[in-house]
């Protein structure tokens, strides 16, 4: 078995990548793959070596997030007069140049349409396009056939089409 270490210095960039593409959230995704190595050297004797590490992190990872997500239900969460009240900026548009704006909005309207997918189309969709995963392993993560992840990643390809006109972008 590898270190631990080197186990962290391999994996830690995937799977920060991993979560950032879940969370949209650097800070909450380095929160949260700090909290995945720590449960994965936690049940490291569970891991048997039929999939590879990366696929046994990035499942840890996703239950990690899903922990994460049941926590701030219960949580109330902070209304944007809350945060005016607080001091919290908004930026303005004025600050940012007019093609910069336009790439934004660009990304920001992709980014939520992949997140308004059913979470198993956005989570394969993520795996597929931004970790580059086989489907394969992403069948691995998901506890799935290799072709169940094939054909979810078409579906969930379908239906960003469906949402999305690219000559709009």
């Amino acid at each position: 078995m590898e270190d631990l270490s080197e186990i962290y210095k391999s994996y830690a960039d995937e799977v920060k990548y991993f979560l950032i593409c879940l969370t949209s959230n650097v800070d909450l995704a380095e929160e949260l793959t700090q909290e995945t190595f720590y449960q994965a050297v936690k049940s490291i004797g569970r891991y048997n070596g039929e999939c590879k590490m990366s696929v046994w992190l990035c499942q840890i990872a996703k239950h990690t997030y899903y922990n994460y997500l049941k926590k701030e239900k219960r949580n109330a969460h902070m209304s944007v007069e809350n945060m005016m009240d607080m001091g919290v900026e908004i930026p303005s548009k004025a600050d940012v140049p007019d093609v910069q704006l336009v790439k934004r909005n660009t990304l920001v309207s992709l980014h939520k349409e992949i997140h308004s997918l059913k979470e198993s189309y956005r989570e394969i969709f993520l795996l597929r396009t931004s970790i580059d995963l086989s489907f394969k392993e992403i069948g691995e993560i998901f506890d799935k056939s290799e072709n169940w992840a094939r054909v979810t990643y078409y579906r969930a390809k379908l239906k960003l089409a469906e949402r999305i006109d690219l000559n709009e972008l």
